[in-house]
């Protein structure tokens, strides 16, 4: 499972635990929707920083991944990469 997607999860799974606590507040739908909001966004920033940093760090694995193929697409198009063997093609 993708580190973004438990992060995901995570701030959903928070943000229903915290709208189930405010739930036998007496209060506006409105207004209880808006604190849990607010409440497991705060709660998130300490609690999910694992998760937020693995999640990061995939994204900055995923970006570097494009950048070099997309460097390696462009001197290849650029005449600048000599031509590789049929049977030694690399994998990324």
């Amino acid at each position: 499972m993708s580190a973004a997607l438990k992060y995901t999860l995570g701030r959903i799974g928070l943000f229903v635990v915290v709208l189930a606590a405010l739930w036998f507040v007496d209060m506006n739908m409105f207004l209880r929707l808006m604190l849990a909001l607010i409440f497991s966004a705060t709660l998130s920033f300490f609690l999910l920083k694992g998760l937020r940093d693995d999640m990061a760090e995939e994204m900055a694995e995923a970006a570097e991944r494009r950048r070099t193929e997309k460097e390696r697409l462009r001197s290849a198009l650029a005449g600048d990469d000599q031509a590789e063997p049929d049977g030694e093609r690399r994998e990324s």
